[in-house]
């Protein structure tokens, strides 16, 4: 069964499936809605794939060294669609220009992450961020304009408002930072054809949601095509999805999206920051069994560091063991 499962789900980012997609079992149901309507996207899988992503690259130098089953195991990562996170510290542009352009070409959504808020995860192993709010508007204004009118997928600053919910970012930057949030909003909805969820944190952090609400709407939530769950985190499926619909009831049934990028075997208590025995979770995909629910994304880019934890090297670097680790461990 399990084998059929993993059978079906890779099937479903090809747009060919629209069974069961989940590592946990969540089936899909009859009244799932209409897939082109529920979030103007595509049914299945509409994301863009980087043909030159970090895994890709990994997946042909292995091939090269003949090392096949390594590189096979390395394509679950690099065949499939993950999320760009452009540059804080430079011009976002070119980098989100020229993935809006190839997915495009090839009539499909290209997936970004806007991260660069000031005081960015309170000092932590992400740390950086804007100068200043000056700095943040224009940086914003860059990363919106290269869209242009193609379609696009932007997760607004994962933690930006869990991180005031749970007072680690000091209460003297509150009132800025959910301003810029709802300037982000604004600005990028500028875009025709781009839509904008608004991070919300993951189910085992603000462990009530309702404590959430105010807060997202004060950073402008009701302007946003939703929320997000779950990014860079390992909380199943199952449990994000539940939280997902109490907060999305909370919002007057605000839509979200689910970060599945390493939930496969779900989180290792106590450990955030580089987990090991982790595996690659629910492909992407817009069949989810749930109306608001509009995608299960890979928003955190599989294999990529959460920081030097665990023997990993900094935030954001890749590290192919670790890859390899996840892609293996999700193996039938």
């Amino acid at each position: 069964m399990r084998r059929l499962i993993h059978a079906l789900a890779a099937l479903s980012v090809l747009g060919l499936a629209a069974g069961c997609s989940s590592a946990h079992g969540r089936a899909e149901t009859a009244d799932t809605g209409d897939d082109t309507t529920k979030a103007g996207y595509t049914a299945g899988s509409p994301f863009w794939v980087d043909p030159e992503s970090p895994a890709a690259q990994q997946a042909r130098l292995w091939e090269q060294q003949d090392r096949d089953y390594d590189a096979e195991l390395i394509r679950r990562i690099a065949d499939r669609p993950a999320a760009l996170w452009p540059p804080g510290e430079t011009d976002p542009a070119p980098t989100v220009r020229a993935a809006a352009s190839a997915a495009s070409d090839e009539g499909q959504t290209a997936v970004f992450v806007a991260y660069n808020i000031p005081h960015r995860d309170c000092g932590q192993h992400s740390a950086g961020g804007s100068q200043d709010a000056d700095a943040y508007r224009e940086w914003i204004g860059q990363f919106a304009d290269a869209l242009g009118e193609a379609e696009a997928l932007v997760v607004l600053e994962p933690d930006a408002v869990a991180h005031m919910v749970d007072g680690c970012t000091p209460g003297e930057y509150h009132a800025e930072r959910e301003q810029l949030l709802g300037e982000a909003i604004t600005r990028l909805k500028q875009q025709p054809n781009t839509k904008v969820y608004l991070d919300a944190g993951n189910a085992d952090w603000i462990r009530e949601p309702d404590k959430l609400v105010e807060p997202l709407r004060r950073a402008g939530i009701d302007q946003a095509d939703g929320f997000a769950l779950n990014v860079s985190n390992f909380q199943t499926d199952d449990e994000t999805t539940e939280y997902g619909l109490r907060l999305a009831d909370a919002l007057d049934g605000k839509h979200f999206v689910i970060d599945t990028s390493r939930n496969g075997n779900g989180p290792l208590p106590g450990v955030w920051c580089n987990p090991p025995g982790r595996a690659l979770g629910t492909p992407p995909t817009t069949h989810t069994g749930e109306r608001t629910l509009d995608a299960y994304l890979w928003i955190k880019r599989p294999g990529e560091s959460d920081g030097d934890c665990e023997g990993g090297p900094d935030a954001g670097r890749w590290w192919p063991e670790y890859a390899l680790e996840l892609a293996r461990n999700a193996e039938d």
